[in-house]
């Protein structure tokens, strides 16, 4: 899929400096926000971005703090894992 976007020039500026790398630059954010969101998986990120290796694509998303959100739930459990962890 092809996307156009009209930015003005001074705020694409701003995103890259190299205004031949705006494209790149957009692609990547949209990588990190969508991973962050649990709308992408890794995987996909992968894809997304063509790289060659999970590592990769976990230095990538590691480099632009996109970590996965956890439910309550996730939390919750977590706590209690760890807790027990350091009980023992």
């Amino acid at each position: 899929m092809q996307v156009t976007l009209n930015i003005p020039d001074v705020i694409a500026q701003q995103l890259a400096p190299d205004v031949t790398r705006i494209s790149r630059v957009i692609v990547e954010n949209l990588a990190a926000q969508a991973y962050r969101s649990g709308v992408l998986s890794s995987r996909e990120v992968s894809v997304l971005l063509g790289h060659d290796s999970r590592w990769e694509t976990e230095d990538f998303l590691s480099a632009h703090d996109a970590w996965p959100g956890l439910s309550v739930d996730e939390a919750a459990e977590d706590s209690r894992a760890l807790s027990c962890l350091l009980a023992s």
